[in-house]
Parts: C-alpha cells; structure tokens; sequence
C-alpha cells in the first residue's frame, strides 16, 4: 500500500522543457543536445520530402513539417527525447484527403485534428489511447506498410502515370495498364539505393543511411544524366524561404465529410506519439507525461496546418536515433528542427536534382520497417479471435479505409472480448468453491507476507483475465521495488484466460526481467493462458525459470535459485 501525493492538475501539462530547465541545465548538456540534433536533422531530410510527395504534395511540405511540428512538440510536449514530424502512417489517410478534398481539405482536417488533441489532452484520455489492442494496432500498421509499398511502385519502375488513384483495386488496375512504360534507369537507381541503405545498416548502422543513399544516387543519376525523374522535373523548385503563415479557401462546408478523416489523423497522431513516448521512456528509463504529449501534439498540428503543412505526430524511428545520438533533453528535438531548417535555406537550390527513384527507395525501406513481420508472424500464432480481429483490421485497411479498419477492427475485439468473458462466467457455473485458495499458504491472507518469502524473492499475484483493457498494468510491477529481486514469483492461478495483448505484455515484461537478471517463476497457471503462452512460445522465454503447480511449490523453486 502506499499512499498518493496530492498533485495539482497542472503539474500533468507542465512541458518536460520546463522540468529539465528547472533542474538544471549544463553547457554539457546543450553540447550532447545540438549533437543529438544535428543527427536526427540528417536523418529527418531526406524523409520529410519523401512522405511529403507519398502523400501526394509538394516536397517543402514535409520539411515545413518537419519544422514547425517538430519544434512545438518537442517544446511543448511531455517527453523528454521525443522528436515530432511527418510519419509513414499518415500516408495514405492525407493521400485520400486531398484527392478528394484537396489541399485546403487537409488543413482543415489537420486543425480540427489538431483542436481534438488539444481537447482530448485536457479531459485525460491520455491513459486510455494505451488500450488499444495489439492485433488492431499490428494489423493497421502492417496495412498501412503495404499501402506505402503500393505507392512507390510509379517512381521505383519509373512508369509514365498522369494521375495514381487512390483506392486500392483502381491503383493495381492503373498499374497493370502502365506497366509497359517502366524505365530501366530507374529500377537500377532504386535497386542500388535500396542495397546502399541495406548495407550500410548492417555494416556502418551509425550512418546516416537514408542521406548517403539519396546523395549517392543524385550524384550518380546527375553525372551520367540519367533519364529519370526528379523533384525538379516534377516539382519545381523548392523554396528556399521561411514557412510562411498562409491558409488557403478552407472547405468548412464540407467539415461533415471531413469530420471522419481528422478523427483518424488525431487518433493515429495520438495512438503514435505515445507510442514513440513509451520506446523513449524505455530506453533512458524516464517517464512521460501522456496528457501533456497529446496537448503538445494538438498545439503542433494546429501551427503546422497554420503554416500550410501535413499532420504530425512522434515518430519512433527518429526518437530512438536522437536518444542513440545522446539527447538529454527536448532542446535535441527543437535543435533538429532548426537544423532542418538552416539545410532547407542552404540547401534548396540543390534537392531539385535529388532523384525521384532515391526517395521511392527510401520509402520502400521505410514500409518493410513499418510492417513489423516478425510481431505479425506472432500475432498469428495466438487465439483465433485476435487472428480474426488482426487479418480483418489489416485487410481493410489496404483495401478500403484505414477509418474503417480502426473501427472494424475495435469493434471485433470487443465482442471478441464479451464472448471470451461469457465463456467464463459459463464455466465458473461448475466451479466448486469449497476448496477455495488451495494453492495458498496460510499466511498469505494475512495483511503482510513479507515473512514467508525468503531473501531476494518477489511475488506477485494477478487476479481476473489479462485482456488488452489491463495488458499496461504489468509495465508498473518492477517499479514498486528499490532493489530488483533474484527471483520473481508471478501467480497466475487467478487469471482465467489470456489474450494477444496480455500475451505480448507478459512477454515485454520478461524482457525486463531478464535484462535485470530476474528470473520468473510462473506459479498455477490455468489450461488457456498456458495454452496461448506455449503456442506463442513465450513460455519458453530465457527469463522463465520454471512453472510450478501452485505457490508452495513456486517457493521451494525460488529458495533453490536464491540459495
């Protein structure tokens, strides 16, 4: 038990700028920072064009992005490494927005993203965008990767199309039709880029992959004038100027047809912010201010749709990149976006030469990292229902809408979820209570069982199903101790069923444990969740020390890895 410190309700929004400025700031500090920053402004350049044209606009907008989004949210938010821009899962929501709506529908639809974050920050629903369930999650992501796949198929081939629909079969049809017209120059820039990136991942993974390959492949395409299109020939120039504040005529008369695509752009810059914000607290061992990063997200999209820019969020790849540079504080992320700046100043005269095939490659590497396979591959080893709800959420989301797969896909999980808790109740009819606690001792009903634990060993004890709604509650069970223990006893007898995300929590919280050390002792687990953990082979897991029928026997294990 301990007892909660009274906290005004201001504190949850104060900017994490403001905390580390108050505990101190040093030249040693700001020196890590502008280092930190320097990096991720490499790595963000050549990005930030690429999803501004994938998502069917004009490569500044991306840097302009990049720029204002970027420097709000890492001055405004509540994590202390996050970096904020343009990211791959907006693609095709803002692709769809302006073939139908055009440019000005987008705005509008990122301010009123913009003003729902805001809102949304304010009312504390920060905590429950994190109980969104895992196969939803994979299964958008995944679909939102090949859908990034599809649309870099023209520059990677080089085909000769005027328009590229939108809609899923109409751009496979459009593509069967152009296929004749691909050019050879372009497969080959795109095939060299591609494998430049790759190698240099593997071999040299602290360079600046992305740049060193569009680089290359400009000054390769310029000096053997290959006839392959560029952000010149299809673009113009990029303005070497400061974003200006500019709206185009807004389309509020249609804000009812809108309306659906600025709650998918608040929720995914919502659900991806937070994301990134858990990644980044895992790695520097911090903590983030959930409703104050969604505030900041609200206040960042509304200053980029100002500005004439695209939605933005956090975004994972470069939060990771700016804490492996060695960021200390969000001036990392403000730096990165000054940086870019200065680069889009000095440097615009130059990226009209940059070729189209470079980005396209870049984009395609940028999809294969976003499909996650892996957790796909594992997602589809769990209960039927989250293999359901997971291939639905995927299928229409290439299909169709990624709206309509959110809202599929939640609305599976959750009937998957009654159904689940049905079958409970049905079975617990037959449950004889007479022999209740029977793997309890006896001293475990009293207040305290501290005294039947030996030295160096930890127990908990989880009651009721770990579905994706509690999955989150496992992150906090370390942090109640000050020293980690030897061994640690997870008593599962009391929980009925496991689902994906439960699963994936378990496993995530095994991995904690085994980087500290701790090895876990899985104690009276019940026929379904030692199902879903064999088949998911996280029962398997090298922190797993063993499984033991019932509590007395998980402590005559735990003394024997203590002794």
């Amino acid at each position: 038990m301990y007892s909660r410190n009274a906290t005004p309700s201001w504190h949850l929004y104060l900017p994490k700028l403001v905390t580390v400025l108050r505990h101190g700031y040093s030249v040693q500090d700001l020196r890590r920072d502008l280092l930190a920053g320097l990096t991720v402004a490499v790595v963000a350049l050549p990005l930030a064009m690429a999803l501004a044209i994938a998502s069917g606009t004009t490569p500044e907008k991306g840097l302009h992005t990049a720029i204002i989004a970027g420097f709000l949210i890492s001055a405004f938010g509540g994590s202390r490494v996050q970096i904020g821009g343009p990211t791959a899962a907006f693609i095709p929501v803002v692709f769809n927005v302006i073939e139908r709506f055009g440019y000005g529908g987008l705005l509008l639809c990122t301010l009123i993203a913009g003003l729902v974050l805001i809102a949304a920050g304010l009312m504390r629903v920060g905590a429950l965008m994190r109980y969104m369930p895992q196969p939803v999650i994979t299964g958008f992501t995944a679909g939102i990767a090949v859908t990034i796949f599809l649309s870099q198929v023209k520059d990677a081939l080089g085909l000769e199309i005027e328009r590229l629909p939108g809609e899923f079969f109409e751009r496979l049809q459009t593509y069967g039709q152009h296929l004749g017209t691909f050019n050879p120059w372009s497969i080959a820039l795109t095939v060299g880029c591609l494998a430049l990136i790759i190698g240099l991942r593997r071999w040299r993974p602290a360079w600046p992959g992305f740049l060193i390959a569009v680089i290359a492949g400009s000054l390769f395409a310029l000096g053997l004038t290959l006839p392959v299109a560029t952000i010149g020939s299809a673009y113009g120039d990029i303005p070497s100027t400061l974003p200006a504040f500019a709206l185009p005529e807004l389309p509020f008369s249609r804000i009812g047809e809108l309306l659906p695509s600025a709650l998918t752009i608040a929720f995914l810059a919502g659900v991806e912010s937070l994301l990134s914000a858990v990644v980044a607290d895992g790695m520097i061992g911090g903590r983030h201010r959930s409703n104050c990063e969604l505030v900041a997200q609200g206040i960042a999209n509304v200053g980029s749709a100002l500005f004439g820019g695209l939605p933005a969020t956090g975004a994972i790849a470069r939060t990771a990149t700016n804490v492996r540079a060695g960021a200390r504080s969000p001036v990392a992320g403000m730096m990165h976006a000054v940086f870019l700046l200065v680069f889009m100043l000095v440097l615009a005269p130059l990226m009209r030469w940059v070729p189209l095939p470079a980005l396209a490659a870049v984009l395609l590497v940028v999809a294969w990292n976003m499909s996650e396979i892996e957790r796909f591959r594992h997602l589809m080893k769990a209960p039927v229902g989250d293999r359901v709800v997971l291939l639905a959420t995927f299928g229409l989301t290439v299909m169709f809408d990624l709206t309509v797969a959110i809202q599929v896909g939640v609305l599976l999980a959750a009937f998957q979820f009654m159904h689940r808790m049905s079958e409970v109740v049905a079975l617990d009819r037959d449950v004889s209570l007479v022999d209740e606690d029977q793997d309890d001792l006896a001293g475990d009903r009293q207040p305290d069982m501290r005294d039947v634990l030996p030295g160096g060993v930890a127990a908990f004890r989880i009651s009721g199903p770990l579905f994706f709604a509690v999955a989150n509650r496992l992150d906090n069970v370390l942090d109640q101790f000050a020293d980690p223990p030897r061994a640690f006893i997870l008593r599962l007898r009391l929980v009925p069923l496991i689902d994906a995300s439960g699963a994936q929590a378990l496993e995530s919280f095994l991995d904690r444990c085994h980087r500290l050390k701790i090895r876990v002792l899985l104690s009276g687990i019940q026929p379904q969740p030692s199902r879903v953990l064999r088949d998911m082979g996280i029962s398997a897991h090298p922190a797993v020390a063993g499984m033991a029928r019932d509590f007395e026997a998980a402590l005559i294990l735990a003394r024997q890895l203590v002794a």
